[in-house]
Formats: structure tokens, sequence, C-alpha cells
């Protein structure tokens, strides 16, 4: 049976990027960003003028495409000498200049996307133009003939990466032209409002798939020279380690080579002189064939590690090779033979071969944790490998057996810090994910309270593992994000190439309401990690729809939908980024597989309430989401929040009874359920009482249903009267509306409880 033939046409395709942009922006972000903002809504209300549309935003980058090659060179013109007009006033290292490529050729066409070598060659040219020039191939030159009064220089045969003929290029002379023959005509408005993230030009080839427009399983032979690396090379030396071969002739050790691997990446990237790629990205070459050469291109770096492990008995051999893939020769390559108990210290003369033959020295602090030792227990250091290897898979099956050998790690060693770190990860994911029953067999507050326990013990010994999800909690707990940014930039300087502390560090930026630092952290994160999974892009997207960036935030969603379709908070900003745009037909496709998702979570229908809910933990200004949405389509939930109200003594909820603590008192003696929504729990909380946290939607009809029957009385508080209280208002109004009996609501809360001397529970530790 043949295979479907590829959709294929032929366009005239235009790439523009900045010259020099790491620089500008070292100097100046700021302005930068303000400069690059309005070049590039000029660029796209020419390219639309044109008749062209615009395929990509990323960065500062942009990729079009015309019908016409004609329109597409005098488009090219037409920018080029409107941003020379607008910098013309600043000295030369300030200005925001663009090169721009233009290439006819054939493309692929798959899903409102284009691939293939007709975009590859458009991207090649761009990197030969002068800042502020235009070049263009053979193709383009021949099509235009004498149609456009331009002059063109003859530039010879350049090679293009993964094309196997030169491609002829020339160099159009801006600086002898006449004005363009055939201008569009500038009636034509633009519909579209365009406002970019300040990013470099790197995070264009993460975004869109790891490489310029390359196919990533190319043959490749041969050294990497620096100018063929997808990702331009770092200023210090740049590692990339790949997962370790199991020698030992047991695929159940396969978990044992693993973890070597995982544990000298964790090693060298506590050294900040550094530059080292994250596991996630190095390994998905597992078990694949690979040159070291094509994995230094796709990741960006000059240094690959390889090697093996064998394990027999307590008797284990590693064999380890560094490879400069810019020259294919090696740099050092050891053998290093010894008994478990003894392979800490392997891992460390590894880690410190690799130091020593790149000429990085190590700070006082780093020498500090290179020496130390996280456990003697060997037998304790397997099972860590075990739950870690588990941990990584990262489904709510693999959290359970994590969670048991990582207690078994710590029951042979009572002070690895290091497991007790691994536990609070393991539940914490829980309760983010709303995994707490699969994972832990328990309900969210007991599973939370699990998290704090061992990161308290953790904290005695702290990892960047540590301090990320102790900032996480802040960012989710807390209104102030002074604790989750100071927690992020703990575990930022523990270790500086790991991107899970960018991430958290952006997640609190965002809470913060400083999204422009929270888009660098997250495009820091993604050049580390260049395989970058789909909640990269999330965080990204969510940072570019608060800077009210709808187009770029619209594409970095709909990446990061088709990567995870199972996220439906992607979907609900996938859907006010469309509102935001006027997609109404897209936006209502996302709301119902946003509103799919979260009817078989249990959860009702988004509303405009839902979403302020949920959403000012990660950002502090809702407008452009809120707005968003409404265009969207998206309802207010009035029909509760009506319910609230502001009397003289403080919030009311009409249909529930309002109640102070000595009456509370009387019904929690009777047997009355009480229902917490929003505790912290170091601050204990009344006996007996469940916790269905209304912030992360644990309160919702089903939930409460299941806790409580509806003909019943319940009680409803929060940790407080106040801000908090609004919350516990806000549930007694849902619960009156899904129909419960008699709702009474306790407006002072825990702290009522408290100080009027009653007894609480308070968790241990």
């Amino acid at each position: 049976m043949g295979t479907e033939p590829l959709d294929r046409k032929l366009a005239a395709i235009l790439y523009a990027d900045v010259a020099d942009y790491s620089r500008l922006t070292g100097e100046d972000e700021e302005r930068t960003h303000r400069a690059l903002s309005a070049y590039l809504d000029a660029i796209t209300t020419s390219i639309e003028r044109h008749n062209g549309e615009v395929l990509h935003y990323a960065g500062d980058a942009v990729l079009a495409e015309f019908v016409s090659v004609v329109n597409a060179l005098t488009c090219a013109v037409v920018i080029q000498r409107d941003l020379a007009a607008r910098s013309e006033h600043l000295p030369h290292k300030r200005k925001v200049q663009f090169r721009i490529g233009i290439n006819l050729g054939d493309v692929i066409v798959d899903r409102d996307e284009i691939y293939g070598d007709g975009v590859n060659v458009a991207a090649r040219l761009q990197s030969l133009a002068e800042p502020g020039g235009i070049c263009i191939s053979e193709s383009v030159h021949t099509a235009i003939g004498n149609k456009l009064p331009l002059a063109y220089a003859f530039m010879g045969e350049q090679a293009a990466k993964n094309i196997k003929e030169p491609v002829r290029a020339y160099r159009v002379k801006l600086e002898e032209e006449a004005a363009p023959a055939a201008a569009a005509p500038t009636s034509v408005q633009s519909n579209r409002r365009l406002v970019i993230a300040v990013a470099s030009a790197l995070v264009l080839v993460a975004i869109i798939g790891g490489v310029i427009w390359l196919t990533p399983w190319a043959p490749r032979s041969g050294p990497a020279p620096e100018e063929h690396v997808a990702l331009a090379l770092p200023d210090k030396p740049s590692i990339a380690v790949l997962p370790f071969a199991n020698m030992s002739g047991d695929p159940e050790q396969e978990y044992f080579a693993d973890g070597i691997a995982d544990d000298l990446i964790t090693d060298l990237s506590k050294v900040s002189g550094l530059f080292v790629i994250a596991r996630n990205s190095v390994f998905t070459y597992k078990g694949k064939s690979v040159k070291v050469q094509q994995v230094a291109e796709e990741l960006g770096v000059r240094y690959v590690l390889e090697g093996s492990v064998r394990r027999a008995g307590d008797q284990v051999r590693i064999n380890a090779q560094l490879i400069d893939a810019t020259t294919g020769g090696h740099v050092w390559a050891e053998r290093y033979d010894g008994k478990l108990d003894n392979v800490f210290a392997m891992q460390d003369e590894v880690t410190k071969k690799i130091v020593a033959a790149l000429a990085v020295n190590l700070t006082s602090e780093e020498a500090a944790v290179q020496s130390r030792v996280e456990t003697k227990n060997a037998k304790a250091y397997d099972a860590f490998l075990q739950g870690w290897e588990h941990y990584r898979r990262g489904t709510p099956e693999d959290f359970a057996k994590a969670v048991s050998y990582f207690e078994q790690a710590i029951q042979r060693d009572a002070s690895y810090s290091r497991a007790h770190s691994a536990l609070a990860a393991v539940y914490w994911n829980s309760v983010w994910n709303g995994w707490w029953t699969q994972s832990l067999g328990l309900t969210s507050s007991p599973a939370y309270e699990q998290t704090r326990l061992y990161l308290q013990k953790a904290k005695k010994e702290p990892s960047a593992l540590t301090h990320q999800v102790a900032s996480e909690i802040a960012a989710h707990f807390r209104r102030s994000p002074t604790k989750a940014l100071a927690e992020a930039e703990q575990a930022m300087a523990l270790d500086a190439n790991d991107p899970a502390g960018y991430l958290a560090m952006a997640n609190a930026l965002l809470k913060a309401a400083k999204p422009a630092a929270a888009v660098e952290r997250v495009r820091t994160a993604m050049r580390l990690d260049p395989h970058y999974p789909a909640s990269y892009l999330t965080r990204l997207g969510q940072a570019q729809l608060a800077l009210s960036q709808f187009q770029v935030a619209a594409a970095t969603l709909e990446r990061a939908a088709s990567r995870n379709p199972d996220n439906d908070w992607t979907y609900v900003y996938l859907a006010a980024a469309y509102g935001q745009l006027g997609r109404r037909q897209e936006a209502d496709t996302a709301l119902n597989r946003a509103n799919g998702l979260r009817a078989k979570a249990g959860w009702g229908a988004l509303t405009l309430e839902t979403a302020d809910h949920h959403l000012f933990r990660w950002v502090g200004d809702l407008d452009p989401v809120r707005e968003g949405l409404r265009k969207a389509g998206v309802e207010s939930g009035a029909d509760w929040n009506a319910l609230v109200t502001t009397g003289k003594s403080g919030l009311d909820v009409e249909g529930a009874a309002t109640i102070d603590v000595s009456t509370a008192k009387t019904l929690h003696e009777r047997g009355v359920p009480f229902i917490d929504v929003y505790k912290l729990w170091p601050q204990g909380h009344i006996p007996g009482a469940y916790f269905l946290e209304l912030w992360t939607e644990e309160f919702n009809e089903v939930r409460l249903a299941e806790t409580v029957d509806k003909a019943r009385d319940v009680v409803i508080y929060s940790s407080s009267g106040g801000g908090e209280g609004r919350q516990a208002a806000d549930a007694c109004a849902k619960a009156v509306t899904w129909g419960f009996g008699k709702v009474y609501y306790l407006r002072d809360g825990f702290a009522g409880w408290k100080g009027a001397g009653y007894r609480v529970q308070v968790p241990s530790g």
C-alpha cells in the first residue's frame, strides 16, 4: 500500500532575524524590548500590506510566506528602509537591525506549517546578510529579473546545512537602488496586533522544534564545526552527558546505569563554569544509535560525555570518554573499577577529570559541594536510584512506586537528605496534579502535610530540588511572592544548569507580576533543555498572555496543546489568546476541549470566577486573560457569586447561616461535618475537618457530595477571616446553589476558633 504523497507547493519565503541581539539585550534589556516590539509591529504590518502571511513569531525572528516573489522582495526593501529611518538618530551600537533572507522554493505543507529545503535556504540566506541588509537566492534573482529597479552583488556559492547542492546567493545593494516599482498600497490596515516576547534568537529553534527547520534525524558525519551547530555555543565550556550503556547483561540494572549518568549530570550542573544540558533532553537519545556530532549540533554543545556501566553483585565498572564534537577527538577517557560502596568516589573522580580537562575553576563553595557525600549507605543509594527512575517517568503509577523506593532509602539512612527532597517532590507533584489518591492513597490535605514534613527534613541539607519544591509551594499558597522568589533564587544558586530552577523562578515572577522577566527564565530553561516538554510552552504562553502578546501566545500554546492534549488549562489560556485575537471559532473549540477535560476530572464548566481563582497564582495582572476569556464567550458564575454580600459585620451569604465560633462548637459536638476550603497546614485545623481547597477546584459539587451527603448540615470555613474569609463565603455560596441542605458560614474561620481556646488539630513534626 503506497504512502500518501506529501502536500507541497512553491512559495516565496522571507526570514528576518535581529543582528547582535544578545549584546543589545545585555546592554539595555528594556530599551531593546521596546524597540523590538515596535519594529516587529511594523514588520508585520508591512508583510500584510504586501499580501504576505506571517507563519511564526518566535523571539526576535519572523518567518513569512508570499505568493509573489516580487511582493516578498518589495516588502523586505520597505522594511529595511523603514527601520533604518526609525533608528537614524541612534548611535550605531544601539541600533536594532534585522538581517533578511528570501528564497523561492519548494516547501512541504503540514497542518498550516511549512518545512523543507525552501525554508532552510531562507534561514541560511538570512545569516549571510549584513545587519540591515537583504540576501536572496538565485531563484529569487531570476524570478525578479528587471521587475524591480534594484542592484545586486553575487556572493558566490554558499553551503547550507543539510542541503546537498550549494546555494548561489546575491546581496541586494540597497545603497544603489531606486524606489521599488510596485510598493503595495498603504490604505490596507493591519487587523492584527503583534506584540513580541523579549528573547534570544535561540528560542526560535527551540519553539519550532529544536533545529532551525531542519530534519533532526538527518544523517550526519564528521565533526560538528561551530558554525554548523543549530544552537549557538554558550560562552563557557558546554557539555551533554549521554545515557550510559548498561553492560551488565541484566536489563534489571538499567536503572543503575541511568542513575550514574543522571548523577554525573547533577554533579556537573553544580559547576557554574560549565553549561550542562538537562537530563530530559539527553535521555531522548537513550537506546538510539547516534553520533556525538549529531548530539552536539542538536543540543548546541561542544563536548559530549558517553560511557557504560557494568555491575556484577557489588562490583561496578564505569567507562567514560569525553569527546570534542567540533574535532571528533577524545579529550579524556578512563575506566574505573570498584565496589558499590565506592561508587560515589568513582563518580567524583569522573567529575573532577572533566572539570580539569576543560580547564574550569571551581569556587570554594562548589568544591565543598563536590566533596560532600550524600549517603555512605550503598543500599540506600541503590533504592534511591530505583525510585528516581520511577519519579522521572511522571505517571501516578510510577509515583506510587517511587515513594516505596525512596522510603526504603530513608529506612536505610534516615539522614539521606536527597531522598527526603525526592519524597517532598513526589508528594507535592501528586497534590498539584490531583493524583493524591492514585499515587499516595490519600486525600489532598494529608498529602500536603507529608510534603511539608519531608521538605522540613530535606532543608537540613538542602539541594536545588528542595528549594524548587519550596518555591512552588510558596507561589501556590501565598499571595506574597517574596518567599517564592527567594527559594527559586536559592535553587538557581545551587544548580545554575537545572531548568527546573528557572521554571520555578518564572512561576514566582509571574506571581509577582513580572512576566517579561519570567519569559527570560523560561527561555533559559528551554536552552538548557532543548527537547523540553509541553509544560515549558504552557508557562511561556502564560507569560506572553500577561504581556498582551496574544499572537505569539496563541502560537506557543498551540504547540503546548499538540504536545500534551490532556492539560485543560493549556486550552483555557489558548481560548483567552484566541478571544483577544477575535478568533471566536477557534476559541470555542479550545473551550470545548477544556470543559471536556474538566468534566472528566469531576469539575464544572469554566467560569470567569473559576479562572480568577486559578490564575491569581501565576500572574499579578489578570486583565488580559480575563478579557480574552470574556471575548471567547466564557460566562460569569454570577448565579452563586451574587449571593455573597458585604454587611455591617463582614461578608454574608444569602441562603447560608452566618455563625460565630460558639455556635460552630455546638455543631461540632453534634457531629456536623466541617469543610476547610483554604488553609495552611502548619497553622492547624479544626479537629476532624475535611479539606477541599477552593483554589485548586477540589471544592466542586461532585467532591463535596462525595464528602458530605447533600441532605446533611455542613459548616464551611477557612484559615482565618479577612481575605481567606472571602473564600469560605464563595464556597458557601456555591454549596447553596448546588442544593446542599443547611449550609453554615463560619465567618471568623480557624483563627476565631483557635482564639476562643477550643481544641485544634496541629500536624505532627
